[in-house]
Parts: C-alpha cells; sequence; structure tokens
C-alpha cells in the first residue's frame, strides 16, 4: 500500500474550487449573489466566449475594506456566518465562504473596489491561487471582479466544457433567474458586446417576466397570495392554456434563492393535476418565504438543493395557494384563427432569397424616447415598458426590393404601432379571466343559447359574443367524477352484486395492496376475496360501476395502484376507482338530444373545475364573434 501523506495547499485548493466551479456559469452565480448580499442595486455582468476567457461582474455595493481585500480569498473566509449554529440561520445567498478562494483558484483574477466612505479604491490580482500584486487606485463605489482564462491550470477540466455557445446559455440562463429572484435589483447581461438583458429594478416581477419570457404567457399569469403559519407564497401561477412539455417553466425560489425541490414540483403538479393533461407542465413564478431555522440549504455545494423541517406542511400550503387561484377562475381556453406560417413550407417555396433589415435610425430613436418617457411615469404596469428589453424587430424583404421597402418602412411601423393601440388587435390566445361575465354560472345560464350538436359529439353555445363548443364526453367524464368522490367522501356507496364473479389474478404485491387496504376498498363497495392460489373473486362493486364491471378495468385499476410508488393512500384509492366511472360517460359519435344536452350543462354548473376532465383535456372551448368576423374579413 502507498504511503499517507497530506496533499499541499495547492492540490487542496484545486479540489475544494471543483466542488464549487464547474463551468463559467458557476463562477457568475458566486459573483452575483455576492453583489446582491453586498446591497448592490445594480449589476452588470458581461462575458465573451461564453465565459470561459473573460467574465467581469460590475456592483454598486458596499465594496471590501482595504484591510479585508486579501483575507476575502482565502478559504473558509466570509463576512455571512461566524459559527456553525449560523449555519441554521443564514439568510443571505452566499455564505460558504468559498467562492472568491474557489475562483482565484482555477483562473486570473483582478477585482477593483471601493467603500463609500473612501476616496481611494484597491485593485487586487491573484493568478491560481497566487497574489500578484496590490495597489491603490482611484475607482468608482463598488466591486468589479474580473475573471479570466477558467481553468488555466487545470486542463483537463478545461477539456470537459461545452461549447462557447453552449456555457453561454447556461450563464444566460443563471442571470435569468438572479433577475427573477431579485426585482429589486437591476441586472444587465451583456455577451460578447451585446445587451442580452436588462431590468430596471422597479421592484417588478411581472416586468421581467414579460422580458424574458413574452407577452403571450405574461397575459395568461394568475397572482399568487398565501401566508401560514411560517411560510409565505407570493408570485404568478400560469393558467393552463400556457403549459409546457417539461419543466423548466416550474420555477421558484426560496429565501430568494433559486432552488430544486422534488416537494415543491411535486406541490406544484398537483394542484395543476384536475386542471392539466398528462404530461404536461405549468408555468409558475413563485417565491417562497420560510423560516430559515426550517431549512437546511447547506446539502449540496452548489446550495441548488434543501432539506425541510417539515415537508409535508410545506407542501400543503404550496398546493392550496395554486389551487385556491385556479379555483375561482373561469379556465375556458379561447381559439385563436390566425394564420401561422409554416417554416418548412416557406422554406421549400421559390420565393427569393430573403435579406434582414433592422429598424431604421429614426425609428429607433422614436422607440427610445417613448421608452424614456414610460421609465419616468411612476407606472408598473407591465405594459409601460413594452418593448425595454426587446431586439430591433428583424423583417424578411425580398431580394431587388430594399431601396422600395426601406422608403415605406418608417411608414409601416408607425401604422403597426396604431394598430396595437387598438384594443381588437390585441393577442387572443388567453383564457377568460375572473373580471369577465363567466358562462358556468346560474346568472348565466338563462341567457345560453343552445344552437345544435356538431359531429354527434360536440354542443355548440352561443353566449355573450362567443361560441363556447363543449365536448359530451369529457363533460361528462367529469361529472361522472366528481358524483363519485363526492358520493365517497361521504360514504354514500352502495354495493352492486356481480353474478358470476370476476376472477382476477393479483401479483404479490397488489395482494398486499388490497390486503392492506381491504376495509378501503369495501366502504367504496368492492366484496373481494380470496379465490385459492393468486387468484381473487370480485362478488360485488360500487353501483355506479356495474355497468363497466369486467376483467379488464378492474386489472387495470389494480395495475395502476401497484405501479404508483404513493399508493399507500386511501384517498388515491378512491381517486383511481372515481377514474374508473368515467369510462360509462358518454361518447364521441353518440347522438343526444336537446334535453340531455341542458341536463349535461346542469350539472357541470355544480362542479367546481368543469373547465377539464380528469385526464386534463378541456371540456370546453370558446371562440370569440371577433375571431369569426376576421376570418370572414368583415373586420381587416
Amino acid at each position: 500500500m502507498p504511503n499517507i501523506q497530506v496533499l499541499d495547499q495547492n492540490t487542496i485548493n484545486k479540489i475544494a474550487a471543483g466542488e464549487v466551479i464547474e463551468r463559467p456559469a458557476s463562477v457568475v452565480k458566486e459573483l452575483l449573489e455576492n453583489s446582491i448580499d453586498a446591497g448592490a442595486t445594480a449589476v452588470t455582468v458581461e462575458i465573451r466566449d461564453g465565459g470561459i476567457s473573460f467574465i467581469r461582474v460590475t456592483d454598486n455595493g458596499g465594496g471590501i475594506s482595504p484591510d479585508e481585500i486579501k483575507l476575502a480569498f482565502l478559504r473558509h473566509s466570509t463576512s455571512k456566518i461566524r459559527s456553525a449554529e449560523d449555519l441554521f440561520f443564514v439568510s443571505s445567498l452566499g455564505f460558504r465562504g468559498e467562492a472568491l478562494s474557489s475562483i482565484a483558484a482555477v483562473s486570473q483574477v483582478e477585482v477593483i473596489t471601493r467603500m463609500p466612505e473612501k476616496l481611494t479604491g484597491i485593485r487586487y490580482q491573484i493568478e491560481g491561487g497566487i497574489e500578484k500584486g496590490i495597489e491603490e487606485i482611484g475607482a468608482p463605489e463598488g466591486t468589479t471582479l474580473i475573471a479570466r482564462n477558467l481553468f488555466y491550470n487545470t486542463p483537463v477540466r478545461r477539456k470537459f466544457l461545452k461549447t462557447a455557445m453552449t456555457e453561454g446559455a447556461h450563464v444566460g440562463d443563471l442571470v435569468e433567474k438572479l433577475a427573477l429572484s431579485h426585482p429589486e435589483v437591476s441586472i444587465r447581461f451583456i455577451q460578447n458586446n451585446q445587451n442580452k438583458l436588462f431590468t430596471s429594478g422597479n421592484h417588478s416581477l411581472k416586468d421581467i417576466i414579460y422580458t424574458i419570457y413574452g407577452r403571450e404567457i405574461t397575459a395568461n399569469l394568475l397572482s399568487v397570495h398565501k401566508k401560514q403559519d411560517n411560510v409565505s407564497v407570493e408570485g404568478f401561477a400560469g393558467k393552463p392554456v400556457i403549459a409546457r412539455n417539461n419543466r423548466n417553466f416550474e420555477i421558484y425560489f426560496i429565501n430568494g434563492r433559486y432552488m430544486k425541490s422534488s416537494i415543491i414540483y411535486k406541490a406544484i403538479e398537483e394542484a395543476y393535476k384536475p386542471f392539466m393533461m398528462q404530461h404536461k407542465y405549468p408555468f409558475t413564478m413563485l417565491q417562497l418565504q420560510i423560516e430559515p431555522e426550517l431549512l437546511d440549504v447547506n446539502v449540496h455545494p452548489a446550495k441548488m438543493e434543501l432539506r425541510f423541517q417539515n415537508g409535508e406542511r410545506v407542501f400543503q400550503i404550496v398546493r392550496d395557494a395554486i389551487t385556491e387561484v385556479l379555483m375561482h377562475r373561469e379556465l375556458i381556453p379561447e381559439m385563436n384563427l390566425e394564420e401561422k406560417q409554416d417554416g418548412k413550407k416557406n422554406s421549400l417555396s421559390k420565393e427569393p432569397t430573403k435579406k434582414r433589415l433592422s429598424l431604421p435610425e429614426p425609428f429607433e430613436h422614436r422607440r427610445l424616447e417613448k421608452i424614456r418617457q414610460d421609465n419616468q411615469k411612476d407606472d408598473k404596469s407591465f405594459f409601460s415598458q413594452d418593448r425595454v428589453a426587446e431586439e430591433a424587430i428583424p423583417y424578411h424583404i425580398p431580394a431587388g426590393k430594399e431601396k422600395e421597402e426601406k422608403g415605406h418602412t418608417l411608414k409601416r411601423f408607425e401604422q403597426e404601432d396604431q394598430k396595437e393601440e387598438k384594443p381588437e388587435n390585441k393577442m387572443r390566445n388567453r383564457q377568460m379571466d375572473l373580471f369577465e361575465e363567466q358562462l358556468l354560472t346560474p346568472e348565466s345560464r338563462s341567457r345560453h343559447q343552445l344552437i345544435g350538436q356538431l359531429f354527434d359529439t360536440y354542443w355548440l353555445v352561443e353566449f355573450n359574443d362567443h361560441l363556447y363548443i363543449i365536448d359530451q364526453h369529457a363533460a361528462h367524464e367529469k361529472v361522472l367524477y366528481e358524483q363519485t368522490m363526492a358520493s365517497f367522501a361521504v360514504r354514500n356507496q352502495t354495493s352492486q352484486m356481480v353474478e358470476p364473479p370476476i376472477i382476477l389474478t393479483l401479483s404479490d404485491g397488489e395482494a398486499a395492496l388490497l390486503n392492506r387496504f381491504h376495509q378501503t376498498f369495501q366502504s367504496l363497495g368492492f366484496e373481494i376475496e380470496p379465490f385459492g392460489g393468486r387468484e381473487y373473486a370480485v362478488r360485488g362493486v360500487p353501483d355506479n360501476l356495474f355497468s363497466i364491471a369486467q376483467k379488464e378495468l378492474l386489472t387495470e385499476l389494480f395495475d395502476t395502484l401497484s405501479e404508483d410508488t404513493t399508493a399507500g393512500s386511501p384517498d388515491l384509492i378512491c381517486e383511481r376507482v372515481a377514474l374508473l366511472s368515467c369510462k360509462a360517460a358518454v361518447k364521441g359519435n353518440h347522438s343526444m338530444n336537446a334535453a340531455e344536452a341542458d341536463c349535461l350543462i346542469d350539472e357541470l354548473l355544480k362542479l367546481e373545475n368543469p373547465y377539464a376532465c380528469p385526464h386534463g383535456r378541456p371540456t370546453i372551448v370558446s371562440m370569440s364573434k371577433y375571431e369569426l368576423e376576421k376570418k370572414f374579413k368583415r373586420i381587416v
């Protein structure tokens, strides 16, 4: 066995740096968090080559004392905590005291800093953990830190970095997250000498959401406000119409820090479950404030994971906060009949090659002047800064048309600005909001005009300059599901005997589940008893399942229960059984009369959430009179 020896300090520093600094985004994260902790109200982040060759973070914070500048680059030096006990009450973003030491160990660092009360500043250089120079210079108050040539002294780690474009994208995503978590700080992001992001620091989270995610998402946000026990939830939940295919838009911050928590993810998705299709995920932007002593953020070197002292309570509060918002809105998707260009079709067309033309200078001056005037108004509406962070809009012009087009460009933009001011031209891809008169209310019911049935599947209803289209199968599914769940809640369920009994063959796991929750199944109306070996006889089922009591469906029920890792819950069993009742719903391509349709609408009125079936599909969609008239060229 080789002799055991203590590593030299240089090797120790590089190993420690590897725990904190994985890529350029790690450096930006640590520096940007330090700037915010230093009380900065404005921070500029600039990178080149994805941050591999150059990173500069400049802030107007409190600066570093000349006597402590060298101390700041030692391992485990920090101004955030004083003892191990302080780890349980951390409220700042960075606290371990490894950031500057780790960055200096694997890059060439230059820092310029001045405290507000000092007349001059300090310039300090350190490369690979070795001091290169320190001098007194003139400098603005605050701190500028430059990191050059990341991993220059650890070439093996540098080889594992991705392309400059990929690394730059990681940095951009990180800066966006920190801008969203701190709307009170003005943050500018510059990449390869191009402005990529600028936030005003006006405390408006919605302004930043608009800047980063655009108009469609911002127009479909619902405000979330809930405070209970030691947990506060503020922010926005997106309407189900802006669902995405992954969790990337489920964003939340805990005490100002962007984190990842399976408990929070599950709470968000549980709240949206009745409103959204499977494998679709919502947009959320939530700020959670939790007492620091109830958290442990010292779990992972990157501080991206945490533990809750009472995770179940946090889960309930977050889930309820979103559920309360969604339940009080009429979430009927409105269809947009605007024709969209097909990218593939355009690429195959025989039109001449198209060129890009940026906005002409006169319009750019006018646009910037309008932004300046809007910023002077103390109006926190997100529409007051419509184009603050938008790049010049590229317009495609066929070859040979540049001269003719340039002469008319400014006039066209003025006309488009005027159009944008007209209310009928605002974006229509949204869901109905609370302040609009709702379709499914007793007050509105008498004014519904039932037009008829389409394709033996959809019912058409006219109301308030809108055409509503109801999917009879999805609507009936939801009615049956809610009725079944309500009867389970009050234990108002009776059994219907099955003759001959249905024989099921259960696996060991399924049999264990049946034995464990035998009382639950019995209270729901099931009569199940052993039939020898792995077989069980189903002699009775809930009365509302009698018409669909089939071996295949009951086998499917136990399959799904055994596959679900959270199956140890009577509530989940009730939910799965209620889903079986959906099989009895009226199908598409089935002719219904007007009386039956009226009865179905009356049943929808009684539900808390009549807008989506138990599987997340919409039960109702709408189309405005405006959209139809535009399609028939009555409006141009």
